[in-house]
């Protein structure tokens, strides 16, 4: 499999809410229309810290990863939150999710990212496979609150 990733582009937007969609179905979400909008429109807004990576082969995109830089306080630089990573269930199991995460350690030691980070559901055992074959999980458990 030859998989190409680059930056999300204007062009992309139909293929790109077909996955969004089969990713709120993986995790049994709904997603009001104009939260899935402005999510696309900050990974295309060149000026916002939203990206969005897309993965292909050919012309069929494949998986995403949405990620943004932000400060710390652990690090004078900046660490970058993976916030979603997605593979196509019929590209699953071919590299396409470690090609994602791969591209974006090459493009945060380019910028000078300090820290990739992430989080998933205790009981995603196929994608916790692949992460562990990164690092293993520091421990931490998220909370939560709405506003």
């Amino acid at each position: 499999m030859s998989i190409v990733i680059r930056r999300a582009s204007a062009t992309d937007e139909q293929a790109w809410r077909g996955l969004w969609r089969d990713y709120l179905a993986f995790y049994d979400v709904t997603l009001p229309p104009e939260v899935t909008a402005a999510t696309w429109a900050r990974c295309g807004d060149p000026g916002h810290l939203m990206t969005c990576r897309l993965a292909f082969e050919g012309d069929t995109l494949l998986g995403f990863a949405i990620h943004h830089p932000h400060c710390s306080t652990w690090v004078a630089g900046e660490d970058v939150y993976l916030e979603d990573l997605f593979v196509a269930q019929a590209a699953r199991g071919k590299g396409v999710g470690r090609a994602l995460i791969e591209d974006l350690i090459a493009l945060g030691r380019q910028q000078g990212w300090h820290r990739l980070y992430w989080h998933t559901n205790h009981d995603n055992t196929a994608a916790r496979r692949l992460y562990d074959s990164f690092c293993h999980e520091d421990g931490h458990i998220r909370y939560r609150l709405t506003l």
